[in-house]
């Protein structure tokens, strides 16, 4: 009889780069937009716009790849730590480890002796591994990398961000407000739509939330805009 595995595919996996680049993509977006419908509400020129766009995306994104650099760094330093108490503790009390790990599988409705036989043959493949997963939650698919979140979030900042700029470009002044606010809403539309059908979600809820906080964004800077402009 010929046993044929199934290899499943969970989308759990790209949580991590995904969660970092839809943010990095939306912010992009909505930051770059919410910029030039400031400055052009408030009377400034096609080229004040097109200054402070760019200057938003370079701002932007390397603001971005830091904070998800410092961020995820810290995350990954108190894995380490705890990983490396973990390893101490098997170097020092491997039979109380070995009877620890069989608890979780008990609490989680496992017959003791199984449990303790589970706990014994994972510790012998790779003890650490075994302790790492069920004890403290981190696994080679929740693990923090820092360099991939910040790189995943400054690219996909400036490619989010190039979208209203190219707008800018290409619509004459009186047609720039519009236009990106329109363009700004679908790019929003869809970038919700993508990040929820790549982590498996429903597109729905997703789109309508990020469609609803950049128009939040970019009333708010028109506003302030056309306040300052009357102002002067």
């Amino acid at each position: 009889m010929i046993v044929h595995i199934h290899t499943e595919n969970h989308l759990i996996e790209r949580t991590g780069w995904l969660r970092a680049a839809v943010l990095g993509a939306n912010d992009g977006i909505i930051s770059t937009a919410s910029l030039i419908l400031g400055v052009v509400s408030a009377g400034g020129t096609q080229h004040d716009a097109l200054v402070a766009g760019v200057a938003g995306l370079v701002a932007g994104a390397m603001a971005m790849a830091a904070g998800e650099y410092v961020s995820v760094s810290s995350q990954s330093d108190t894995e380490n730590a705890a990983l490396a108490k973990e390893r101490h503790e098997l170097a020092t009390s491997p039979a109380h480890e070995a009877e620890e790990l069989a608890q979780i599988y008990v609490n989680r409705g496992v017959e003791p002796e199984l449990a303790r036989e589970v706990s014994r043959q994972l510790m012998v493949k790779d003890a650490l591994a075994a302790h790492a997963r069920d004890e403290l939650g981190i696994s080679h698919t929740t693990g923090a990398n820092p360099i991939e979140a910040a790189l995943a979030s400054a690219l996909t900042f400036s490619a989010g961000a190039a979208a209203p700029l190219i707008i800018a470009v290409v619509s004459p002044l009186t047609l720039v407000m519009p236009a990106i606010g329109i363009g700004a809403m679908l790019f929003l539309a869809v970038l919700g739509a993508v990040g929820a059908k790549a982590g498996g979600a429903a597109p729905l809820k997703p789109a309508l939330r990020v469609l609803f906080w950049g128009a939040l964004a970019m009333a708010a800077t028109t506003g302030i805009g056309r306040l300052f402009g009357t102002v002067a």
